[in-house]
């Protein structure tokens, strides 16, 4: 996964959904980047839960991009999002 250890150890909480939308295509990037931060605004979670979750809106090329990354690559969910833009 690319994901580090830490990012991965990370529980996710049984109470919470996640978000609802899904990643279709690159000429939506910005405004599922926006959708998702409105919907994770209420979880109140860390860093780590926020790259977890937003890898489940991942499908398509979007998710074999996610899941090509080097294993370990990712530490933070900033560089998780800076990563999605490119």
């Amino acid at each position: 996964m690319p994901f580090s250890q830490a990012i991965m150890d990370t529980a996710l909480p049984t109470t919470s959904l996640g978000p609802k939308v899904t990643f279709t295509s690159v000429e939506e990037l910005e405004a599922h980047l926006i959708a998702f931060h409105t919907q994770m605004m209420f979880t109140r979670g860390s860093g780590a839960l926020y790259c977890k979750l937003l890898m489940s809106t991942l499908a398509g090329a979007a998710l074999e991009w996610c899941v090509s990354l080097p294993d370990g690559h990712i530490t933070t969910f900033n560089q998780f999002a800076t990563l999605f833009r490119e």
